[in-house]
């Protein structure tokens, strides 16, 4: 898996990069969990569309995704208004719907928040 450092800046807005390496797929068939260093829910993608029943509070309507980057293997998240108290480790889980929970890729994101 890939480990990646990010650095944003309080009240900007920083891109968690998250790929696949496999192209051409099918969004149905992905799903992705992003969460943060307490495990809680930043933005899950269930058959390849938004399932935020269960994102955590904090990051309600903070979060994008760029859904016309998906079948390119890209599942980034956009977080906005950034705050010091976003600093540290995301995870990004890719599963395919034929690997087993198991078989999911993970990447890590290290975000760190530089003070304006």
């Amino acid at each position: 898996f890939l480990d990646i450092t990010v650095v944003g800046f309080t009240g900007g807005s920083v891109i968690l990069p998250c790929s696949s390496v496999e192209h051409d797929l099918k969004p149905q068939d992905i799903n992705v969990a992003w969460r943060d260093k307490d495990s809680e829910a930043v933005y899950d993608l269930i058959n390849g569309e938004a399932f935020l029943e269960q994102q955590f509070q904090w990051y309600k309507n903070r979060t994008q995704t760029f859904p016309d980057e998906y079948r390119r293997g890209n599942f980034s998240v956009k977080l906005i208004n950034l705050t010091h108290t976003d600093a540290g480790e995301f995870n990004c889980f890719i599963t395919h719907s034929s690997d087993s929970k198991s078989d999911s890729k993970r990447q890590i994101v290290w975000l760190v928040i530089n003070g304006v």
